[in-house]
């Protein structure tokens, strides 16, 4: 299993009227978790976007448990449980708040895309030899 973590800080212009984050912006939040364990592991979304592959998402699930609010420091905690073989790659992702409770949880399911013909592609093959060392 791969695994990473980011620190976030909430802002004030990601809450509403009771301090608490709008929960439109948990899908950036993962977004960040996403990019940034990607970049932990020595790539990032730019770099496959040079090799031809674009993803975009086609699942999201959130699930609130606790809110998050301003100036909170976050934890976005991002999985991988599986290593993809096809299309298709899955990402679990927990946010949790400075005192380690678990506020939310995610899933977000992506796919690999050739940018050039838009049609289903796998991973890159630099992404499956970085992960592959994590799924033995």
């Amino acid at each position: 299993m791969f695994e990473s973590t980011t620190k976030l800080r909430v802002r004030y212009a990601e809450t509403d009227q009771m301090n608490v984050v709008y929960h439109g912006n948990y899908a950036q939040f993962f977004e960040v978790g996403r990019v940034e364990s990607i970049r932990q592991l020595g790539l990032s979304y730019k770099d496959m976007e040079a090799m031809g592959v674009i993803m975009p998402i086609v699942e999201l699930h959130c699930k609130f448990l606790r809110p998050a609010h301003y100036d909170d420091l976050l934890t976005i905690k991002t999985m991988l449980k599986e290593l993809p073989t096809d299309h298709r790659i899955e990402f679990h992702q927990e946010i949790y708040n400075d005192e380690e409770k678990l506020l939310t949880i995610g899933k977000v399911i992506l796919y690999f895309i050739s940018a050039k013909t838009k049609e289903k592609t796998t991973m890159p093959i630099e992404l499956l030899h970085k992960l592959s060392a994590y799924f033995i």
